[in-house]
């Protein structure tokens, strides 16, 4: 798939997916995701293995991550360059959603 395909597959993106992805920017299975995402968003979103799973396959079939290892037979992942401009794409798109919010706080 052509990278502009994907760009319009990706732009915009759901917020789990978001979450997934940023994760993905230091080396992790899909159990740490699930993990890092709750912690990160203070438990307001937990992720289950399903949702965490189809998506590294999307994810993954798109050339947006990649496996870099196995531990203990779990798959370790991490963005590929790819995977990083759609994620800087997607925070750009929302730090811009994120100015115009502003005034109505």
């Amino acid at each position: 798939m052509n990278q502009e395909k994907i760009r319009r597959r990706y732009i915009p993106m759901s917020e789990t997916m978001f979450y997934i992805l940023y994760s993905l920017q230091e080396k992790r299975h899909g159990y740490a995701i699930m993990q890092h995402v709750s912690a990160l968003t203070g438990g307001r979103i937990v992720l289950g293995a399903g949702t965490v799973y189809s998506s590294i396959g999307k994810l993954e079939g798109d050339g947006l991550i990649k496996p870099v290892s196995e531990e203990n037979r779990r798959k370790i992942y991490l963005i590929t360059e790819l995977g990083t401009r759609i994620l800087r794409e997607e925070a750009a798109r929302i730090a811009e959603l994120y100015h115009y919010a502003e005034e109505l706080l």
